[in-house]
């Protein structure tokens, strides 16, 4: 438990509230997968705009469940943001995908989700 993404400050917001912490995590796992799709389609595409979007809508969560990746989540949202064509992000969003992928699997076994 809590490997790949910590609940310290999902328990201090929800002061610790069993259910509401169960309802964030619920949350994590119906927005969080369906953004990194949205980022990972728009990158693939060059959407500058969609990947701006996506990326920017993920953070807020990605830093509640503190998964590490907050500062390249940001590369990436800076470079659709700023339309960096001359940069390949690639490399940083495998590592975003990957923090999320881990994630939502650790947190769907230990909710029971």
């Amino acid at each position: 438990m809590e490997q790949h993404y910590k609940l310290y400050r999902v328990k201090e917001l929800a002061d610790n509230d069993d259910d509401f912490i169960g309802a964030l995590a619920q949350a994590f796992l119906e927005e969080v997968p369906e953004d990194a799709e949205r980022l990972k389609k728009a990158v693939a595409e060059k959407d500058y705009h969609n990947a701006y979007q996506a990326a920017h809508k993920m953070k807020p969560t990605v830093d509640l469940f503190e998964l590490g990746v907050l500062d390249t989540l940001i590369e990436v949202q800076d470079w659709g943001k700023f339309q960096k064509t001359e940069l390949d992000i690639t490399d940083q969003l495998a590592v975003v995908l990957n923090a999320v992928d881990l994630a939502v699997n650790e947190i769907r076994s230990d909710f029971n989700l």
